[in-house]
C-alpha cells in the first residue's frame, strides 16, 4: 500500500510485442518527466518505423491520477490509447509513456481484437520493467546566520533532508528537499527552536 507522498514509477526502458492474424504490436515503455519527452521519443520511434501503420500511446505524469493522455492514432476511437492507459493503471504506475507500434498484417481485428492486443502488448512491456517507488518532496530554502550552522544542519539532517545547493556567505542559504510527510515536523522544529525561530527565515521553492 502507497503513502500518500509516494508513487511507483520504472526504472528503464523495457519493451513487449503481441502478435495476432498477422498483425505485429511492438510496446515501449519509458519512464518520463515531462510532456516534452514523450514528443521527442514518439518523433524517434516513428523515424526508427517508418513502415508502422500506427503508434498508438498512452502517458501519466505526476501522481495526479487526471494527468493523463492517450492517442489512438487513427485506430477506431477507445482500441488502443484506453487500453495502453489500462496497463499503466493496473500497475498504478505513474511517469510512464507506453507507446504501441503496430504493424498491419492484413487481417481486420475488430475493436475487440485491438484492445486485446494494445493492452497485451503494453502489459507485456510494463511487466519486464524493474518498479521504483520515489517520494513526493516538498522543496525549501532557509537562510541564516553563520553562528546557526550547527543547529541548521542538525535539524535538516534529523528529518532526513537532501541538500540541494548551500552558501556559506553573508547570510548562508541552504535548498534542500524533504519528504512531503515530513514537512509539518520540520516546519515545527524551526518555528519552535529557541534561535532559528527569531534568526532564521525559510520558504518553500
Amino acid at each position: 500500500m502507497l503513502f500518500e507522498d509516494t508513487y511507483l514509477s520504472i526504472k528503464d526502458i523495457t519493451t513487449g510485442d503481441f502478435r495476432d492474424r498477422g498483425s505485429k504490436f511492438l510496446a515501449f515503455a519509458y519512464p518520463i518527466k515531462s510532456e516534452a519527452e514523450v514528443k521527442e521519443i514518439i518523433q524517434a520511434l516513428k523515424k526508427e518505423h517508418p513502415q508502422a501503420n500506427h503508434h498508438c500511446y498512452a502517458f501519466r505524469l505526476t501522481p495526479d491520477p487526471t494527468v493523463y493522455r492517450a492517442s489512438d492514432d487513427r485506430e477506431p476511437s477507445g482500441s488502443a490509447g484506453k487500453p495502453i492507459l489500462a496497463a499503466i493503471q493496473s500497475q498504478q504506475l505513474t511517469n510512464v509513456l507506453v507507446v504501441v507500434v503496430r504493424y498491419f498484417g492484413g487481417s481486420l481485428l475488430g475493436v475487440p481484437g485491438l484492445i486485446n492486443a494494445y493492452r497485451t502488448a503494453a502489459a507485456e512491456a510494463l511487466s519486464k520493467a524493474k518498479i521504483i517507488e520515489h517520494t513526493i518532496n516538498d522543496k525549501f530554502e532557509i537562510t541564516f546566520d553563520f553562528e546557526s550552522i550547527n543547529d541548521v544542519h542538525s535539524i535538516i539532517k534529523s528529518e532526513g533532508a537532501i541538500i540541494t545547493e548551500q552558501t556559506y556567505e553573508t547570510p548562508c542559504v541552504i535548498q534542500f528537499e524533504l519528504r512531503k510527510s515530513k514537512t509539518n515536523q520540520l516546519l515545527h522544529k524551526l518555528k519552535n527552536h529557541p534561535t532559528l525561530a527569531a534568526k532564521a527565515t525559510w520558504k518553500f521553492i
